[in-house]
């Protein structure tokens, strides 16, 4: 391809990324499915876009992508809800992983007839959400704030999970490879069952260090930040500095073996919740730091970059889909997808031993919110690169997972946005109606008696009737 027509191709992408979010506002359509299939039309359709070029400038693109999302959602956050729902995102997004995981694992190993080791590690590959989508979607969605608020937490976390597990079970069956002195059976039994038990022990350990060093760095890095700000916000590129110091925290963040997209989200949130009111810990108070505060301008400058980033990073993603494979493993996926739904209601069920108040349609909503993503893809290229043949079939799963569950949570956000268009209208009952005439007809009456002309209203249920 030309570059003119390079140039320009970018030129109309970015125009149909601006008409996609229009159509998002208007019909509940998420944007990423509208630009996901441009990709896949410019990519395996048209054959414009050759995905393998760009295979390591997506990856690029789609961790800065994850990054500008996750803050901009942190910069949405209210303190005190955030607290109120924390516990109930955390319980979600870890029963729902775990579920996930050992459901998709059930599925390959019962369909495909691969060993227990590799089903569990395709499992923890396939079992977690993918916040690069999932949140851009609650941004457009007009959930309430404790559904979405609990929907973000689990989203922000989920990545971290994913990671942390394949990580694990990568280092698990390589240390469990190389132990080649033989043994008898009974003793290889009982050494399998010591060391799954380390293993979960230590996901969770690992899991629940990683999110306290991660509040901790980001609560540090935000309330320093936040009191710098003030005396920078008067110059020149001072979003492009705040910017560079989210990076800063998501490497530094990382290098101290933290989550490192959750320390980013947190991070927006003590920059938000900063303004005009002190900032208390329970054992040091922080006082507010002086001037204007600078967050508006912080938001717009970031919705702005995340539109650009997030509108290549989506197309790419449907670009690098094949049709080829995607057929191979079409039945699988859909098997999988199902799974994954089953458990998915059933995580968002016990998750209501902390989430409390939520409707019947809310929770409809957050078991059809199972959207795959840039993480799937990134850990199944990464599972095929080290374990090799054994995981021939895992890229072509995710990337056909990917494509299912997009569509399933397309008639998720259908379904919210119909359900309120036209709300249910309360009907008063005939008792009621006849007592309401009755007054009313009173009230003429009386008025007429007196020589008053004004007209008399009654409101039943909310509406007004003359």
């Amino acid at each position: 391809m030309e570059l003119t027509h390079f140039i320009g191709l970018l030129g109309g992408l970015l125009v149909l990324a601006f008409a996609a979010n229009r159509l998002a506002k208007r019909t509940g359509v998420p944007d990423a499915l509208v630009l996901m299939a441009a990709g896949l039309l410019l990519g395996p359709v048209l054959h414009w876009i050759d995905a393998a070029k760009f295979e390591s400038a997506s990856r690029g693109f789609g961790t800065l992508a994850l990054i500008i999302i996750i803050f901009e959602a942190g910069l949405e956050l209210n303190l005190r809800e955030t607290l109120k729902q924390l516990p109930a995102g955390l319980l979600l997004a870890v029963t729902s992983y775990s579920f996930s995981m050992a459901a998709a694992a059930g599925v390959c190993s019962y369909a495909i007839g691969i060993p227990r080791q590799t089903a569990l590690l395709a499992g923890a590959c396939l079992g977690c959400i993918s916040s690069s989508i999932m949140l851009p979607v609650l941004q457009q969605m007009e959930l309430p704030a404790a559904a979405r608020i609990t929907l973000v937490v689990e989203a922000s976390v989920g990545d971290a999970l994913g990671v942390l597990t394949v990580g694990t079970l990568l280092s698990w069956f390589a240390v469990k490879g190389q132990a080649i002195t033989p043994v008898s059976p009974s003793v290889a039994h009982a050494a399998n069952l010591i060391s799954a038990g380390s293993m979960v022990g230590g996901l969770v350990g690992s899991f629940i260090l990683k999110i306290a060093l991660s509040v901790a760095i980001a609560v540090a890095a935000g309330i320093l930040w936040a009191r710098l700000l003030p005396l920078l916000s008067d110059q020149r590129f001072w979003q492009v500095l705040t910017f560079g110091a989210v990076l800063i925290l998501y490497a530094v963040t990382d290098v101290l073996k933290g989550s490192d997209l959750f320390a980013v989200m947190i991070f927006g949130m003590v920059l938000a919740n900063t303004h005009g009111r002190d900032i208390s810990l329970g054992i040091v108070n922080f006082m507010n730091p002086p001037g204007q505060h600078p967050q508006e301008g912080i938001l717009s400058f970031h919705a702005e970059l995340g539109f650009l980033v997030r509108t290549f990073f989506f197309v790419l993603i449907g670009a690098t889909l094949q049709f080829t494979a995607l057929r191979r493993v079409a039945l699988l996926s859909l098997a999988v997808l199902g799974a994954l739904f089953l458990v998915r209601g059933l995580a968002v069920q016990v998750s209501r031993l902390l989430w409390r108040g939520t409707t019947r349609h809310e929770r409809e909503i957050a078991t059809l919110m199972i959207p795959r993503g840039l993480i799937t893809a990134v850990l199944a290229l990464e599972i095929a690169e080290q374990r090799g043949a054994d995981f021939g079939f895992l890229v072509s799963l995710a990337f056909a997972l990917i494509l299912f569950s997009n569509l399933l949570l397309l008639v998720g956000t259908v379904r919210w946005r119909v359900s309120h268009i036209s709300p249910p209208v309360n009907v008063a009952t005939g008792a009621e109606i006849a007592v309401t005439n009755a007054e009313l007809m009173g009230a003429n009456a009386g008025m007429a008696s007196a020589g008053t002309h004004s007209a008399v209203t009654v409101s039943v249920e909310g509406d007004e009737i003359p």
